[in-house]
């Protein structure tokens, strides 16, 4: 759970494929390995994750800006590197999230002018 989403207590499912992430993560394998397995049903516990901690095939949401142009949604993902990660190596489909509206101008504090490439 991130400060910008802890008072958000509705979770969205969307599908991975229109999360755009446009900075490219930093990964550690070892704990993308970890959260596929316990998106499989086996938990594993982690040196960030302890299995008491662990809902068997869950993972936490993860915290998606959504920007609104022209009656078409796109979504947008800086966080949650490894989760991403879990849910496209695991083939799900569909994702937990906690979406916060965001406008294009906010977005920019993210992309600088690159934002306009997106839209």
């Amino acid at each position: 759970m991130s400060m910008q989403t802890k008072s958000i207590g509705k979770v969205e499912y969307l599908p991975l494929n229109e999360i755009l992430r446009p900075i490219p993560p930093v990964l550690d394998h070892d704990k993308i390995n970890t959260m596929v397995s316990t998106l499989n049903g086996v938990p594993m516990e982690s040196s960030t994750c302890k299995i008491e901690q662990i809902t068997s095939g869950e993972l936490p949401p993860i915290d998606v800006l959504c920007v609104q142009q022209d009656g078409i949604r796109k979504y947008f993902a800086f966080g949650g590197c490894h989760r991403f990660q879990a849910y496209e190596k695991s083939g799900t489909p569909m994702v937990k999230c906690k979406v916060l509206p965001c406008t294009k101008q906010q977005l920019k504090v993210y992309l600088g002018s690159s934002v306009d490439a997106f839209f």
